[in-house]
């Protein structure tokens, strides 16, 4: 059936298992009664109980609703989506630009972005209004909004930026004692890694979302909001580019994999020079990478 709203989802689908413990025949109680029971009101019970009759499982008889059959599937309602939130809306609009390829320039049209993420239209408008911020979205002029490209000294900006907060949170995280969470955390990183490389092949488009995760677990042990503010934005900019070079989007990765592991063994020795020099010398990859990319899709578009 079709999608309606929550309360009278849950009453009639309540009431039609009801229903289906009596016999065929029987009448059903007063609406009022019904409402104290289902602890809805009396216009809910009314409005499941003309959807029951349109579909003829109850018939009006003399002054009572009457049971005229049992129910099949198809007659129990459907819920509303369950609406994501803002954070989850993050990562599917991460994963839509990443997967679909989204070129710069494109108009987004919020309505069907919407519907697409299941997500209530002033949320994803709330969302763009944030990335906007950065230049990543912009309006339009006749209104609406359009995804846009960055320029060389914009990502390359925000790379260096990373670079320092991912520095200062090394310099926490080497001091933190061996029961803090995040040292399981990157046990888990580490197989999860390794795991990847198995079936690198094959699965080498999964280690966008392993990085996010990787550089969120290391920059988490610094309780900052603007961390991380600014950490879903590096995600966002760093994912989105690199996947704009496709010509060696495998051996990219690979190679990131290793220096990731690399950089855990660096971490696990507690000492913040070799743990910095790992880091450094990954960040210098990705930001190389980052500039390949922009300097590839400028030469495509």
């Amino acid at each position: 059936m079709a999608r309606t709203n929550t309360r009278l989802v849950e009453a009639h689908n309540t009431l039609l298992k009801t229903l289906d413990t009596m016999e065929i025949g029987d009448a059903l109680a007063s609406d009022s009664a019904l409402a104290r029971e289902l602890n809805v009101s009396r216009t809910v019970v009314r409005a499941a109980l003309h959807a029951m009759k349109e579909r003829s499982i109850i018939e009006k008889q003399d002054r009572s609703n009457v049971i005229k059959r049992k129910s099949i599937p198809e007659d129990f309602m459907e819920g509303p989506p369950v609406l994501l939130g803002i954070d989850q809306l993050e990562k599917s609009f991460l994963e839509w630009v990443l997967r679909m390829d989204v070129p710069a320039g494109t108009a987004l049209n919020v309505t069907q972005l919407a519907k697409d993420f299941q997500v209530a239209t002033h949320t994803l408008q709330e969302f763009l209004s944030s990335l906007s911020r950065y230049g990543i979205v912009t309006r339009r002029a006749k209104g609406g909004w359009q995804l846009e490209g960055f320029t060389n000294d914009f990502a390359l900006e925000l790379s260096d930026f990373r670079a320092v907060l991912e520095m200062n949170a090394i310099a926490h995280l080497v001091k933190l004692p061996p029961s803090h969470e995040v040292w399981a955390r990157l046990d888990q990183l580490e197989a999860e890694h390794i795991s990847l490389l198995e079936r690198i092949d094959e699965d080498y488009h999964d280690f966008s979302s392993l990085d996010e995760a990787f550089h969120t677990c290391i920059n988490s042990v610094v309780t900052n909001r603007f961390v991380t503010e600014f950490q879903k934005i590096i995600s966002l900019i760093f994912h989105y580019h690199f996947q704009w070079n496709k010509s060696d989007e495998r051996a990219r990765n690979e190679a990131a994999i290793h220096e990731h592991l690399i950089y855990i063994e660096a971490l696990r020795s507690r000492d913040q020079e070799n743990a910095m020099k790992a880091a450094r010398q990954h960040l210098a990859t990705s930001k190389q990478t980052l500039n390949n990319s922009l300097n590839e899709h400028s030469r495509a578009t």
